[in-house]
C-alpha cells in the first residue's frame, strides 16, 4: 500500500502487530473498543494514521480527539504531512482557530465537506454535528475525563473508538486487564532509543547551570519546567542569571494563541536553546533535538505525570537526562517521596506500562460503570477485586444471568475439624507461605493440585500430614462448588453437607444415599446429615471424599 510505504521508519514488532489487531477490528461487523499503551515516542501515531486512513477512504469522517492545543496543531501538521498525497479535506479545531475560522470548520463538518477533523476540547462542545463519523481517536486518553469520552460515544453508537496513551488510567487500565475492552500493548523501543537517565536531587544552582551547559555544549536543547505562571517570569531572569550563556524563551497555557505558537515553532527551529515552560509541554511535543529536561518542584507532580513530562526528552539517538528537582527532604510527603522512587526505578524503555500498573495499585481502579476514575479497591483488596470482576465478566459473556452475590459466591465452607495447613517447621519463611497459600486457594483441577504438591515435595520435601489434608480439603471444595454445596461440617461425632438452593445435583440422588443406609445418613430439608462417628481425621476425609464422588 502507497499509504503505508510512505512511513519514514521500520515498523517494529509490536507496532506491526498492534496495526494488524486495529485493521482487524475495523473490518469486524463489532464497534472497535481498543486501548493502544505504548511508551512516549514508540509509534502509537502511526498507527492512529493507519487507522484514519482505511475509515476515511471508505468514505467516514475521523475524529482525533487532544488534551491541548499544542498537540492538535502538532498532530495536525503530522496528518497533513502523511496525507498530502491523498484527496482527504483535514482540519484543526482549537483556540488556534479564530471564532469564524472555527465556526466555518463546524459547517463543512456537518456538511460532510472534511474527512478528518483534529481538536481540543472543542470536540466535545454540544453545537458540533457530524455528518457520518466512522472513528473515534482519543491520544493522550489518561488526560480525559469519563462525561468528556462518553459525550463523544454518544454522537454516534457505531463509532469505532481508539484510545492512545503511554500511562492509562487506573479505570481504564482496569478495564482493559478484565478484558472488558480490547488492549494492545508496543512494548518494543525504537531502533537506537537509548533509556532516560533520571535524577531526583534537591533543588541546586551549580547543579542546573551544568546540567544545562552539558546539553548546550553537545548543540542540544533544554525544558525547564517550572509549573507557576504567576512567578515564571522570576524564574526566567533567574536562570540568565545563573546561565548566561543559554537563549530562554518563556511558553505556558495562558500565553496568547499566536504568541505561544510563535514561541514553540522558534524552539523548534532553535532560535532558543532553553525553553522555561509549565507542563503544557506534557503532551505531544516532539523536538528531537531536545534531551534534557530539569522539572523544578517534582513533589508537586503525579507519577504518570512525570513519566509523561520526562518523555519530551530522548526521542532520537542521543543520551537524554532528566532531573527532578525537589525541596529539601522535610518538605516533602511520604507519597511524594514513593511517586520519585519509582519514576528513578523505572527508567527503562517501555516503563510506561509499569507506571500505569503501580499507578493502579495506590489509587485503585475505579467505576467501571460510573464516574471515578480511581478508588474502591482498598475495600476489598485487588486481587479479590480481580477475581469478582473476572467472574462476573465471563459470566457475562457465557450468556449467563450475573449479580454480586453469585460473584462473591467462593465456594464451601468446610470444616472437618483437623489440622490443614503449611507447619512453620517445614516451611519457615512466612512469604513463601502465603504465596503457597494463595496459590492453593486458586487451583481449580486435582491436575493443578497435584502439580503443586509435586512441586513443593521437589522445593521442601515430604508433605507433613497437615499439608496432606490441607491439600484433601482443597480438591473436596473444587469438587463442592459444581455440586452447589454451601457449608460442610464434619465432626468426630458426625455433621451435616448442606446444599443450596439451586444445587444441580439429582434429589433423587440424595435420597438413593440415604434409603441405602438409613443408619448413617438422613435427609432434613436441604441438609444430608452425617450420623458416622469418626475419631481418626485421616478416616473422615476418606469418608467425606466417598459421599462427594457418590453425588457427583
Amino acid at each position: 500500500m502507497k499509504f503505508k510505504e510512505s512511513f519514514g521508519f521500520e515498523e517494529t514488532p509490536d507496532q506491526a502487530t498492534c496495526i494488524e489487531q486495529v485493521l482487524s477490528d475495523l473490518s469486524s461487523t463489532a464497534p472497535m473498543d481498543r486501548l493502544i499503551c505504548g511508551d512516549v515516542g514508540f509509534g502509537k501515531t502511526e498507527v492512529a494514521l493507519r487507522a484514519a486512513f482505511i475509515v476515511a477512504n471508505a468514505g467516514k469522517q475521523v475524529a482525533v480527539l487532544v488534551p491541548t492545543t499544542l498537540l492538535a496543531q502538532q498532530h495536525f501538521e503530522n496528518f497533513r504531512t502523511r496525507f498530502s498525497e491523498w484527496p482527504f479535506q483535514i482540519a484543526a479545531l482549537s483556540r488556534f482557530q479564530s471564532p469564524a475560522e472555527q465556526k466555518q470548520i463546524l459547517e463543512k463538518i456537518e456538511a460532510g465537506q472534511i474527512d478528518i477533523v483534529i481538536g481540543t476540547h472543542k470536540l466535545i462542545q454540544n453545537n458540533i454535528h457530524f455528518k457520518d463519523l466512522g472513528l473515534l481517536i482519543i491520544d493522550e486518553e489518561h488526560r480525559f475525563g469519563v462525561k468528556q469520552k462518553e459525550k463523544l460515544k454518544s454522537l454516534r453508537a457505531n463509532v469505532d473508538i481508539l484510545c492512545m496513551t503511554a500511562t492509562p488510567i487506573p479505570r481504564t487500565l482496569n478495564m482493559a486487564m478484565s478484558t472488558i475492552r480490547d488492549f494492545s500493548v508496543i512494548a518494543t523501543p525504537p531502533a537506537r532509543r537509548l533509556p532516560i537517565k533520571t535524577f531526583v536531587r534537591e533543588y541546586d544552582e551549580p547543579l542546573i547551570r551544568e546540567a544545562v551547559l552539558r546539553e548546550l555544549m553537545r548543540g542540544g536543547q533544554v525544558y525547564y519546567l517550572h509549573n507557576d505562571v504567576y512567578s515564571i517570569e522570576q524564574t526566567a531572569e533567574k536562570l540568565r542569571e545563573i546561565i548566561p550563556e543559554a537563549r530562554i524563551a518563556v511558553a505556558h497555557g495562558q500565553m496568547r494563541e499566536r504568541a505561544l505558537e510563535k514561541v514553540m515553532d522558534d524552539f523548534y527551529h532553535q532560535k532558543f536553546n532553553v525553553l522555561l515552560c509549565s507542563t503544557i509541554i506534557e503532551t505531544g511535543i516532539d523536538v528531537p533535538t531536545a534531551n534534557t529536561i530539569i522539572i523544578e518542584r517534582s513533589d508537586k507532580l503525579g507519577l504518570a505525570q512525570l513519566h509523561q513530562l520526562r518523555g519530551r526528552v530522548g526521542r532520537s539517538y542521543h543520551q537524554a537526562y532528566a532531573y527532578c528537582l525537589t525541596p529539601p527532604s522535610k518538605q516533602i510527603t511520604t507519597d511524594a517521596i514513593k511517586r520519585l522512587e519509582a519514576l528513578a526505578a523505572h527508567e527503562d524503555l517501555g516503563a510506561g506500562f509499569s507506571i500505569a500498573t503501580h499507578d493502579l495499585e495506590i489509587r485503585g481502579a475505579g467505576e467501571l460503570l460510573g464516574e471515578e476514575q480511581s478508588g474502591h479497591i482498598e475495600a476489598i483488596g485487588y486481587s479479590l477485586y480481580m477475581e469478582l470482576l473476572d467472574r462476573t465478566v465471563k459470566a457475562l459473556k457465557s450468556g449467563k444471568k450475573s449479580n454480586w452475590l453469585t460473584a462473591l459466591d467462593l465456594g464451601p465452607e468446610i470444616d472437618c475439624q483437623i489440622s490443614a495447613l503449611l507447619p512453620e517447621e517445614y516451611l519457615p519463611d512466612v512469604q513463601a507461605r502465603l504465596i503457597l497459600y494463595k496459590r492453593i486457594a486458586n487451583a481449580r483441577s486435582y491436575e493443578a493440585l497435584r502439580e503443586l504438591q509435586v512441586e513443593m515435595i521437589d522445593r521442601f520435601g515430604l508433605l507433613p500430614q497437615s499439608t496432606k489434608n490441607l491439600f484433601k480439603l482443597t480438591d473436596i471444595k473444587i469438587k463442592c462448588i459444581p455440586l452447589g454445596i454451601k457449608k460442610i461440617e464434619f465432626g468426630p461425632h458426625g455433621g451435616y453437607i448442606e446444599f443450596s438452593n439451586s444445587t444441580p445435583v439429582d434429589p433423587t440422588t440424595i435420597i438413593q444415599i440415604v434409603q441405602l443406609a438409613p443408619r448413617h445418613y438422613k435427609l432434613q430439608n436441604n441438609r444430608l446429615r452425617l450420623l458416622q462417628e469418626f475419631p481418626v481425621a485421616e478416616h473422615r476425609l476418606k469418608a467425606l471424599c466417598d459421599i462427594i464422588e457418590q453425588l457427583v
